[in-house]
Parts: C-alpha cells; structure tokens; sequence
C-alpha cells in the first residue's frame, strides 16, 4: 500500500495532499494537542453537532446493534444516550453484581452507566467520567431524563481520575483508552480506584501491526480511534505492567471488517477512499478483562 494518500475531511473531500495539512495531525503531537483535538471532536458531538464520530460513527443503533446492544437495553435509555461510539459492549461482559460500583472512562452521552445502574441495582453505584463539558453536560441531562439516581457524571482525565482510590468494583470504557496519550498512566489511574479483586472489563481497539505514516499524521485517524492505538501485546503489556493480572481477551474482532459491515459511512470518510479495505487485519476490535490483585 503507498504511504502517499490525500486526505479527506468530514464531507469526504481531499484537505490535503502530504504535506501541508488542513485537517491536523496526530503524529508526533504533544499530549496536551493530542487531547485538545479529541476534546474538540467529541465536544461537537456531545453537543448535537453530529451523531456518531470515532469509535462507530454512522447510525448509532445500526452500530450499536452490531456490536450486540439488545433491542430492549437501547429502548430502555433515553434518546441521545447512545451516540454510537463504541467498538463493543463492555457492560454485557463485566458481570456486573447487585451493589457494586462501577467506573465508566469516557462515558460520553451515558449508555454503558445507564445500562450499568440497572444491573447493579439501587444499592450500586456507577460512575461516568468524561473529559469534554458538552459531553457530561448531555450524561446529566439524560440521567435526569431518565430518572436515574444511581449514577453520577463527573468531568476528569483518565490519566488523573476524580476518584479514590480501591474505591471502585468494577472498571468499564469502550472504545476510549485508545484516545489517551499516556496508556501506561491510564492503567496506573484504573489499578489505583480499583478496590482489591476488583476487574476491569475494556473495549477497545488495538493493532495488530504498525499502521502506515499517512494515517498516524491525520488527526480524524486520531479521533475515528484509529491513529492513537497501541498495538496489541503492547496494550495487554501496559496493563499487566500497571498490577493488573488475569489478563484475558475475551472478544476480538476486525475493526475495520466491522465498520464496513455496519455500513459505516462516516469512517469511512474520515479515512479517506477504501482505507477501511486497507486496513483490514490491522485495526482490532478486543475487549479485555483483567484482574486486581
């Protein structure tokens, strides 16, 4: 595949050819641009600019359906709560107990804390935290919408959670860890909240082998949760490295396979052409359950 490709912006037309850039870059950017550029993108969409970008953009019940989120769980969260961002269900594989509590990185319009409150009950507890204003501010209203008095939203960085330490049971995030640009830290933060025995239970997507100079240099690569992906033994590494153990993966899948099975147009924009095809076999979809000791 040639490493020379223009880039699209969001309405599907070339921004740049290698060179000088139109659409930002990902590729060699401090940490600090890096998040400014994901919080940016995600701002827009948790204040209703668009539905859908990153980690399943499109129709979000039509990619939600595909990553397995039942027809009842859907119908059961308030409108706006599944912005079809996800590259899996975390929630349907953490086990999640009566009474629990349950941390939710990156929980966005509050899907997976919405279905996490039914499971745990109301003598549970769940979690969301979310670094972009627009999209705590949706979680809340959506949490008051639905009644729900076992959740809470609070706006943070995953690389410095506002949350105690081994005060949490369970650990959830789809599709976000691979946004963070210190993953090493991100684990540190996850192993630190959780209580002893507590697990982590992610989704998210990985490589299976370096990805090619022109989509690491193109900032939506960066936010379709694409560009800042780690690659796979790495990921698995960095968590057992942050003291967490029983390392298991549980679900993985071909990402790129997926998007286009879903008829995910907006992806499919966002990298340009026949990327997606390009890509195949590179960009994985795993859910991940680990262990605190």
């Amino acid at each position: 595949m040639s490493e020379e490709r223009p880039v699209v912006d969001e309405k599907g037309s070339a921004c740049r050819e290698s060179g000088a850039s139109c659409c930002g870059t990902a590729a060699g950017a401090a940490p600090a641009d890096v998040k400014a550029l994901v919080r940016e993108a995600y701002g827009r969409i948790g204040a209703g600019e668009r539905q859908g970008c990153g980690c399943g953009c499109g129709s979000a019940a039509r990619v939600s359906a595909h990553l397995g989120y039942g027809t009842a769980d859907l119908s059961a969260v308030p409108d706006g709560a599944n912005l079809g961002l996800g590259c899996g269900n975390p929630t349907a594989l953490a086990s999640l107990q009566p009474g629990e509590t349950v941390l939710d990185l990156g929980s966005g319009g509050g899907l997976d804390c919405f279905l996490a409150a039914k499971r745990v009950g109301l003598a549970g507890k769940v979690i969301g935290v979310d670094m972009t204003p627009e999209m705590i501010e949706r979680a809340r209203d959506n949490a008051q919408r639905g009644g729900y008095i076992n959740v809470e939203f609070r706006q943070g960085d995953i690389e410095a959670l506002p949350v105690a330490g081994a005060s949490v049971d369970v650990v959830i995030s789809n599709c976000v860890l691979n946004l963070v640009p210190d993953k090493a830290r991100a684990f540190g933060e996850i192993s630190r909240v959780l209580k002893p025995g507590g697990r982590m239970m992610v989704s998210d997507m990985v490589l299976s082998r370096p990805l090619p100079a022109w989509v690491k240099e193109l900032g939506s690569a960066y936010t379709a949760c694409v560009a800042g992906a780690a690659l796979r033994d790495d990921y698995l590494r960095l968590i057992r490295e942050a003291g967490l153990g029983d390392v298991d993966v549980l679900d993985e899948r071909d990402a790129a396979a997926m998007f286009v099975n879903a008829n995910d147009p907006l992806v499919s924009r966002l990298l340009g052409g026949n990327a997606l095809e390009d890509l195949r076999g590179a960009v994985l979809s795993i859910s991940v359950r680990a262990v605190k000791g």
